[in-house]
């Protein structure tokens, strides 16, 4: 009987892979519902092209309206790429971003225009980070489908994931908001000078010393053990489980983001250079890219403050 109902469960399974009778949408579909791997490759690829394609033409017309004299860094290279017609609304988000000041008649759709920049900043440079605990979770998910497990879609993870870079948004924005009300004239985006400036890197160079940084970063490398602990066949639960992958990243990476207010919050060269860096960190055995990240961003801090005073 035993054998009976193994070889009725091996013939189930055989019959649930075999898609020949559907037609060629209906067995591509079938294939991606079958190994969402692709599914979420793509997925997760064009969301970060997204965002860098929307930051990138959002920092062109910030380079383009701000005054001679008054560049940010990298301003002249962006003069000189095409600038690409946008639709409407993409305007009139560029333009609650780069306003000159906060604007009192439209605090709230200006601060969900920030909110909404400051996400989009988080997928372009810290969703590629992900990419190893995001492939380590399909690596699981793979195998426990061959066993006949059932297993929660990756991008159920992902979300949970980026949700938690969305709370992260809301108070990056906020605070966007609160440091440019004072700040005498330039863009909303334009580089915090002078003590602001270089308390966000002084901030950002000590976290890069703490025990807090090193906690988080070690849970950031070593994705499997978690994931593998705290597996689920409950979307909730494995939504909650990219809440908490996403925790440990902000936690790695807060302190990072603050240097954005230091050299523009839509400097696109020092976004790629933080991406950059927080792939490498996450990937990299040891302290030393933390502590050179460091010392450089206490020294920049420290020549900032003499400057300035």
């Amino acid at each position: 009987m035993r054998l009976d109902q193994r070889g009725d469960s091996a013939h189930s399974i055989a019959m649930s892979d075999d898609f020949s009778h559907l037609d060629r949408a209906g067995r591509a579909t079938a294939g991606v519902a079958r190994n969402p791997r692709l599914a979420v490759t793509v997925s997760v690829g064009m969301g970060i092209a997204f965002a860098w394609a929307i930051l990138g033409a959002m920092a062109i017309r910030g380079a383009e309206s701000r005054f001679a004299g008054a560049d940010a860094p990298g301003d002249t290279v962006l003069r000189y790429l095409p600038r690409l017609p946008l639709p409407d609304f993409l305007d009139r988000f560029f333009a609650l971003c780069l306003a000159p000041a906060p604007l009192a008649g439209a605090a709230a759709i200006q601060a969900l225009a920030l909110m909404s920049m400051w996400f989009l900043m988080a997928v372009a440079t810290m969703l590629p980070s992900a990419a190893p605990m995001i492939r380590t979770y399909c690596e699981i998910a793979d195998t426990a489908r061959i066993k006949g497990e059932p297993v929660v879609h990756p991008l159920v993870l992902v979300a949970g994931y980026l949700g938690i870079w969305l709370v992260a948004s809301t108070l990056f924005a906020a605070l966007t908001l609160g440091v440019h009300a004072f700040a005498a004239s330039g863009q909303m985006l334009d580089p915090a000078v002078g003590i602001a400036g270089a308390l966000a890197l002084l901030i950002a160079g000590l976290y890069q010393f703490s025990g807090l940084k090193e906690a988080c970063l070690t849970k950031c490398r070593n994705p499997f053990s978690i994931l593998f602990a705290n597996w689920s066949a409950k979307p909730l639960r494995i939504f909650r489980l990219g809440m908490q992958q996403g925790v440990w990243c902000l936690g790695c990476c807060w302190a990072l983001m603050l240097v954005m207010f230091a050299v523009g919050a839509m400097n696109v060269f020092w976004m790629a250079l933080i991406g950059l860096f927080t792939l490498i960190e996450k990937q990299t055995a040891g302290r030393m890219p933390s502590r050179v990240a460091g010392a450089i961003l206490l020294v920049w801090a420290t020549a900032l403050l003499l400057v300035s005073a």
